[in-house]
């Protein structure tokens, strides 16, 4: 895994531990020699993602529709911000400029482009790993609600062990990188989520 593709928030949000997360990520990925590609974006938790990686000395690739580029004012640090016509088109290129995906905290978009690959993997498009990085139990209703799916028979736990859960960015990282899932105790049966 060389490159990883982050999904997060261009907001901050109210929980500092988010900007955090970002930021541990950030330099945990330059500190392993991976390169970042992410939406772009020069606020929120995307730019602390970015600085944090750039701070460290991680290749930094940015991908951002013409549209937001002025709403997110793209990043003007980055030294590769690409600029494409669609969010199709962004999300296919960080898809293709990728190795593996990781979501963190954010909204409706950040949701939106974590299912979309995870679907593609489930349908066979990609063999990339897939991890969640569940800041401060953020995901904690989201995992419920997918693992109430399974129990009642609509979620496959084959679609479902495809994503990687963790709390902590550098374990993230090493079980990603060894495609290493919870086999033994998979976060879709556990009470207290990972």
């Amino acid at each position: 895994m060389h490159a990883v593709c982050v999904y997060c928030g261009s907001s901050r949000g109210q929980i500092p531990a988010h900007g955090a997360a970002a930021s541990a990520l950030g330099a945990e990925l330059a500190l392993r020699g991976m390169t970042l590609i992410y939406g772009g974006g020069g606020v929120g938790l995307m730019r602390e993602l970015a600085d944090s990686a750039l701070r460290a000395g991680a290749r930094v690739v940015g991908v951002i529709p013409r549209l937001l580029l002025e709403r997110e004012a793209g990043h003007s640090a980055l030294r590769e911000l690409h600029v494409v016509e669609s969010m199709h088109e962004r999300k296919r290129m960080m898809a293709d400029f990728a190795d593996g995906f990781i979501a963190l905290p954010g909204g409706l978009g950040t949701l939106e482009e974590l299912f979309e690959v995870w679907t593609w993997r489930q349908l066979g498009y990609h063999n990339k790993p897939l991890g969640l990085l569940n800041v401060d139990g953020y995901f904690d209703t989201l995992l419920d609600f997918l693992a109430q799916g399974h129990e009642q028979g609509l979620m496959r736990a084959d679609a479902l062990g495809a994503l990687i859960v963790d709390r902590d960015p550098a374990r993230l990282l090493s079980r990603m990188a060894a495609a290493q899932p919870l086999q033994d105790d998979p976060w879709w049966t556990m009470r207290e989520r990972v």
